[in-house]
């Protein structure tokens, strides 16, 4: 929505910095505020604080809190999950002294018999996302039960598009959900900056990274805002902080607010409709062309994958499509070495019937 960039420049926002004198930031506090509101919403959670770097860094930061919760030191991260959000929670568990174990795929999405083997009384946190790298929907339900039946936790990363039409993570038993905010109208701006959301249930709220801001009253009994429960190591003694994580994103979060306060709750269904839509005749059409076929039959949101006929390279095609001023899917041989040949592709309510025929049509040509 246009109205996103009027807010966002206004001087008071684009040129604010941390809001440490309330009184005379309540503005920048409230808009904090209402983010933290709209994210317990979207994902059924209790707390949310206000923004994190980006999603990656969230889904780290919340392996360290699931860590120090239960005080065990393994973690189970899902293969599924983004191979550079899994990177992070690795650079962060080696500072931390963790152990991540990866728990394979299966079908496109977490093999449950695998990680029943893995789960144990050491398992701090099995971490996945729904709709994860290959667009697939998770049984966060059945994986909650798995986890949690060792008294570990599911810490859960998700695309908050998806949420206008499915179920909320929280309700699905998450302790916490993190995700990237990119896709609530902030520019991909050539890969950043973004916004990362991180969402807890009530028992995790005094461990949670970041900053909080809370809505109380002054003496005369007016309600304002405040910045709260700040544990980093700014704020407290260092042996008991949570996190070094200081800076949120901001403005960034600002943007979010105003693309979910236009959207609405209808808008968010709609929004989440098109995608599924357009991606399920994507997929239809795409499947259509000889030599191509589906190799997973789980169910999917806005992303799946193709696998191009035997002996395609997946680079090749895209060089040709790039030619015809097309920017082909992600090649997964790059990040799954058994998964050479096959395409990654998202279609979300930006693209039009005519550019998904066209696209069909080009990638017809170029295999």
């Amino acid at each position: 929505p246009s109205v996103i960039n009027h807010v966002v420049s206004r001087s008071e926002f684009y040129t604010a910095y941390t809001p440490y004198q309330p009184e005379i930031s309540q503005g920048e506090l409230q808009a904090i505020f209402e983010f933290q509101s709209y994210i317990c919403e979207l994902t059924g959670m209790a707390v949310a604080n206000a923004s994190m770097y980006d999603g990656a860094t969230a889904l780290a930061e919340a392996g360290s809190l699931a860590s120090a919760a239960t005080k065990r030191k393994q973690l189970l991260v899902s293969s599924t999950v983004h191979p550079e959000a899994r990177q992070a929670v690795r650079t962060y568990a080696k500072g931390l002294g963790l152990d991540v174990v990866e728990v394979p795929s299966a079908n496109g999405v977490t093999n449950l018999a695998e990680l029943a083997e893995a789960v144990s009384d050491q398992t701090a946190a099995v971490l996945v996302q729904s709709p994860n790298f290959f667009g697939a929907i998770e049984d966060l339900a059945a994986i909650g039960d798995l986890i949690h039946a060792s008294k570990g936790l599911m810490v859960v990363s998700t695309n908050p598009i998806s949420l206008g039409i499915l179920e909320a993570p929280g309700k699905l038993g998450a302790d916490i959900v993190v995700g990237d905010a990119q896709p609530l109208g902030i520019s991909s701006s050539l890969g950043g900056p973004t916004c990362g959301f991180f969402a807890v249930s009530q028992d995790h709220m005094r461990r949670m990274p970041g900053r909080i801001v809370g809505q109380t009253v002054d003496r005369n009994g007016k309600r304002g805002f405040v910045l709260t429960l700040q544990a980093r190591e700014q704020h407290t003694r260092r042996e008991k902080a949570t996190s070094n994580i200081c800076s949120n994103q901001a403005l960034l979060a600002l943007c979010a607010s105003v693309y979910l306060s236009v959207m609405g709750k209808q808008g968010m269904v709609e929004v989440g409709q098109l995608n599924l839509q357009k991606s399920h005749y994507a997929a239809r059409r795409l499947g259509s062309i000889s030599g191509v076929s589906m190799p997973f039959t789980s169910p999917y949101f806005n992303e799946f994958v193709i696998k191009l006929p035997e002996g395609t390279r997946v680079a090749e095609v895209n060089a040709k499509l790039l030619q015809k001023g097309i920017l082909g899917g992600y090649d997964l041989g790059r990040a799954y070495s058994e998964l050479e040949g096959h395409m990654l592709i998202a279609v979300t309510e930006r693209r039009t019937k005519e550019q998904i025929d066209q696209f069909a049509q080009a990638l017809e040509g170029c295999i």
